[in-house]
């Protein structure tokens, strides 16, 4: 299979436009409610990574948004996505609980289902970024994400089109095993579903052992799933791997355990959908100039609100992905998660002006 970016050209619409003309495809339902970690990232910018006991500066230093649904729903607000935005999530009473809820009100991202306990901080991730290279590595204090369960989630209620939960791994009372193989996030998803919204799962990249016994169980629930290489290959066993070809191989392995529309490959090289019956597309990343990487902490999150911003428009998949490579590209210019993010034009339009690889760029 050729993987050249083979993807059509597409008339960039007047801003003007984009706020007058419908969805492509009207539905009943529309708008996202995304569920998860909500976490503020205190974001160091550092000169090197410092060898154990031994010292780095900080030159810089910088609250941002993190989490999935907390990164998801900025990010779509600020990509000017014309739908709705709702949140789900458990927040302490504390000073960056406050900073969630007022960030959500100025960006019109419904805060109601956002709660707060004083039995938790809100939780928190300590982003070290090394400067030079845009590299980063998280020191994350669960919080009350720890404390987020089934219980906060009122579906039912809800009428949006999609629902997107994140990070599985990372939410430890939505992820826990019980006696019947399942988790409470896999029966999140099921009633999801039955509710009549497209679901949309993500992962996080860390080390539990357990990661694929957390997540297996909502594959036969899920319509569509994010994901990068490491946690591709944690989660079906085998080796990461960045060729294109072998990446469709994993990705399928995931689809046939049960998702209904597509598996989300993510990577620095570029993005890969893989789903039933159709063939794959692969996206080539950006070529964004080392210049302008202030850093790398959000970029799969705004990879994913690129990639949900066309989906719930009706989109195809090549259009969709070329969308999501170019807002994570974007997000790049920042070292929070959502700062330099911009109208969703705007960043086709920078895209396509830095141009995309033409082969895979194994790095």
């Amino acid at each position: 299979m050729n993987w050249k970016n083979v993807l059509p050209r597409i008339k960039l619409p007047r801003i003007t436009d984009i706020v007058s003309t419908p969805s492509i495809n009207p539905v009943k339902r529309r708008g996202l409610l995304a569920g998860g970690n909500w976490i503020v990232d205190h974001v160091k910018m550092i000169d090197v990574w410092p060898a154990q006991d031994a010292l780095a500066n900080i030159a810089t230093q910088s609250d941002g948004n993190g989490g999935g649904p907390y990164n998801i729903t900025k990010n779509l607000a600020r990509l000017g996505c014309g739908f709705s935005l709702a949140g789900v999530g458990l927040l302490g009473h504390d000073d960056d609980g406050g900073k969630i809820l007022r960030d959500c009100a100025e960006h019109g991202i419904d805060g109601d289902a956002l709660r707060q306990t004083f039995a938790a901080p809100t939780s928190y991730t300590d982003v070290m970024t090394v400067a030079g290279t845009g590299r980063r590595t998280f020191f994350h204090q669960h919080g009350a994400n720890a404390l987020l369960d089934a219980s906060h989630f009122e579906l039912t209620k809800s009428s949006a089109r999609i629902f997107y939960l994140g990070y599985l791994c990372l939410l430890r009372t939505l992820d826990v095993v019980d006696a019947h193989g399942r988790t409470p996030a896999s029966r999140l998803f099921e009633q999801a579903r039955a509710a009549g919204m497209i679901t949309v799962a993500d992962l996080v990249s860390n080390e539990a052992g357990d990661f694929a016994a957390i997540v297996n169980p909502s594959l036969p629930h899920l319509d569509y799933l994010f994901l990068n290489e490491y946690e591709l290959a944690r989660l079906i066993g085998e080796p990461a791997v960045k060729d294109p070809a072998l990446l469709e191989a994993q990705a399928g392995e995931v689809l046939q355990r049960g998702v209904h529309g597509a598996v989300i490959v993510h990577l620095p090289e570029g993005a890969l959908c893989v789903a039933k019956e159709r063939p794959a597309v692969w996206q080539p990343a950006v070529r964004m100039p080392a210049k302008l990487i202030a850093g790398t902490a959000g970029a799969g999150d705004a990879f994913g609100a690129g990639f949900l911003l066309g989906l719930h428009e009706g989109w195809d998949f090549p259009r969709c992905l070329e969308l999501a490579v170019c807002a994570a590209a974007v997000s790049l210019r920042d070292a929070t998660c959502s700062a330099a993010i911009e109208p969703w034009a705007n960043c086709l339009a920078l895209g396509r002006k830095m141009g995309f690889y033409e082969e895979v760029q194994i790095k």
